[in-house]
């Protein structure tokens, strides 16, 4: 009792509950609230943008030595040569400048009032857009004749495993069949002009397909540039000139006609498909090229 000369002493906490931890928590809070800001802000920007602008936005970010396209060579520039401009820019905006569509020529005033009055087109105009045409139209000619040739041997059990020594591309003179020898499967006998029967079978499926084509057909054999010695002092030009003819010959036993074939050459080495290697056995090889030929002039028609 107070009375009794006993003391009270009475202890006050001061600053409630929250005394011990200050404002830690609203920083806190603060930066969960920023941070559900900046999602909420990046998700409405990944809804809105197109997949150009996405796509502008990862080239910008991309690291600037290394290329953003590969082709089928597998190399990181895709076969493409990187000049200063794309040194500068890291490569990828040269690479999309070449392969955009250029943008189309305007006319001048006074070609527009040519336009308006006639229309009429020079005959030099008409000239150029009938030959690119028609080069477009023997361009998709034989890239149907290399798919159905492709078809044909893949479909073929006994000639699938000889694909790959089938070799088809389109050059300045027409489209190039090319069978190649490979090490331990030659087209030809050693040393003799001798098909072998699978290169016979080539032969008559690749017969079948470009008889279908109006296109004169030239044939070169060629060898690799080991010097060679026949029986009769035969050379790498007598013996490749003799394989393109018997390539002939078999050709025209599956039925091409004779008046298709515009030439028929010996080559030797001198024109050898790894230039790297001249003795390569992928060296020897038959090509047979259907010529990319202008259409026949009409009668009447003066060059």
């Amino acid at each position: 009792m107070a009375g009794d000369g006993a003391i009270i002493v009475k202890r006050v906490r001061k600053g409630g509950h929250g005394g011990h931890h200050g404002g830690a928590w609203k920083v806190a809070y603060a930066d969960f609230v920023t941070a559900m800001m900046a999602f909420f802000l990046l998700m409405w920007l990944i809804n809105t943008t197109t997949p150009e602008q996405k796509r502008g936005i990862a080239d910008y970010f991309a690291p600037q030595s290394i290329a953003q396209t590969l082709s089928g060579s597998g190399g990181v520039l895709g076969g493409k040569v990187m000049g200063e401009e794309s040194a500068r820019a890291g490569g990828a905006a040269s690479v999309f400048q070449k392969n955009s569509p250029s943008s189309p020529v305007s006319k001048s005033p006074s070609t527009q009032s040519q336009s308006s009055q006639g229309g009429a087109q020079s005959p030099d105009s008409d000239s150029q857009s009938e030959n690119s045409a028609s080069q477009s139209a023997r361009n998709g000619e034989f890239a149907h004749a290399a798919e159905a040739i492709h078809q044909a041997i893949k479909d073929n059990p006994d000639l699938a495993a000889l694909s790959k020594q089938v070799l088809m591309d389109q050059t300045p003179e027409g489209l190039r069949i090319q069978l190649v020898d490979q090490d331990g499967r030659p087209m030809f006998a050693a040393g003799t002009a001798e098909p072998l029967p699978y290169t016979r079978q080539l032969l008559a499926e690749i017969a079948k397909v470009i008889d279908r084509l109006p296109n004169r057909v030239s044939i070169a054999g060629h060898t690799e540039s080991q010097a060679f010695q026949g029986p009769n002092g035969e050379t790498n030009f007598e013996l490749s000139a003799a394989r393109a003819n018997a390539g002939r010959a078999v050709l025209a036993a599956a039925g091409l006609a004779a008046d298709r074939v515009y030439e028929v050459s010996g080559k030797a080495g001198s024109e050898p498909l790894l230039p790297e290697d001249p003795n390569a056995s992928a060296n020897r090889r038959l090509s047979i090229t259907l010529l990319r030929e202008a259409p026949p002039v009409p009668p009447g028609h003066q060059l």
